[in-house]
């Protein structure tokens, strides 16, 4: 007649009082002498992560060359219109399929970030955040709205690209190449057509972004710095091709796109030296009644009511029905138009 068998509690009991190689033997002896769905079942724990999982090793990351190439060939492709039909280059499959490439593509290049040598996986996410920005505005794809359709939340792929930037090569690094996408990628109200669904809903501005970067006031000094010589590289190269009435107007277009980027800027920069507020304020890479209202805005934080009152009335005058310009106009007590 066997043994009466011992519950949990018992069996624990006894086992607490062996050392670790009474234990190893045991269960040694047990694997051993045990069925096969005993060996297995042990097999399972020794290789557990210690939830009764077996750990299986982390999958390598994409080849970060391979996934550049296969970008670039997908925004080659949809500049050229092929997914918009009538070109061999994309079977009629595919034209149909492009937000699936679009999300396996996005998701290779984050996921190459963890190659020692990534750098051609974070070439390959700034194509495609490039391509996302211009999809609001050119018909590249069928597709109302191919942002949302893909899936791609612009400021969260930002954000990755950007952290992992300044991990890898340090805050200057960081700063020189950032600051020239932020120009180039930020967008007032998202970069989904009609600003609804899950994606918008995601969406941060990249202000906000940066914002949650830029933690000490060194960190927003040494970025404005960069953020200056980027519009210093806007304006020398519209001045080398002499189109005037082009970069005026997105002059206007750029300072509504960062007018969130400015006003942050002022309350992080307002009482440091070296007048970079002064030179965003007057750039000529900007313009339009949102840097106007900038200058106002530094005026007022200055102790300059007069100059600001004047400035955002001249704000309001182009911009009637502007919520900031008429808020900060009644906060200071400018006169509005009539």
């Amino acid at each position: 007649m066997s043994a009466k068998r011992m519950n949990r509690e018992q069996f624990f009991r006894v086992v607490s009082g062996l050392d670790e190689d009474r234990l190893r033997k045991a269960l040694w002896n047990l694997y051993w002498r045990g069925t096969a769905n005993m060996r297995e079942r042990i097999e399972v724990e020794l290789a557990s992560d210690g939830r009764g999982r077996p750990s299986r090793p982390a999958k390598e990351p994409p080849d970060p060359e391979t996934v550049r190439w296969e970008v670039g060939e997908f925004v080659s492709l949809a500049r050229s219109g092929a997914y918009m039909g009538g070109d061999r280059r994309v079977l009629p499959r595919e034209r149909s399929r492009w937000r699936f490439t679009f999300k396996r593509l996005a998701a290779e290049a984050q996921d190459a970030l963890r190659d020692e040598d990534a750098g051609p996986a974070a070439s390959a996410l700034e194509q495609l955040i490039d391509l996302a920005c211009e999809a609001h505005d050119y018909d590249y794809f069928r597709s109302d709205d191919p942002v949302a359709a893909a899936g791609f939340v612009v400021s969260d792929v930002a954000a990755v690209l950007w952290a992992w930037t300044w991990e890898r090569h340090g805050f200057q690094a960081f700063a020189e190449t950032a600051a020239p996408q932020l120009i180039r990628w930020e967008s007032r109200y998202g970069w989904t057509r009609h600003g609804q669904g899950p994606v918008a809903a995601t969406e941060a501005s990249l202000a906000v972004v940066l914002a949650r970067m830029l933690r000490v006031p060194d960190t927003w000094e040494g970025f404005a710095e960069q953020y200056v010589r980027a519009l210093d590289a806007l304006r020398d190269r519209a001045a080398s091709t002499r189109q005037t009435r082009r970069f005026a107007q997105a002059s206007e277009e750029r300072s509504r796109a960062l007018a969130e980027w400015h006003g942050l800027l002022l309350e992080n920069l307002a009482d440091t030296e070296g007048g970079l507020l002064d030179r965003i304020a007057g750039h000529a890479a900007l313009g339009g009644p949102e840097q106007t209202f900038l200058s106002a805005r530094l005026a007022h934080r200055r102790g300059n009511t007069d100059v600001a009152r004047d400035l955002t009335a001249q704000c309001l005058q182009k911009l009637p029905g502007h919520n900031d310009f008429r808020e900060f106009a009644a906060e200071i007590g400018a006169a509005a138009p009539g």
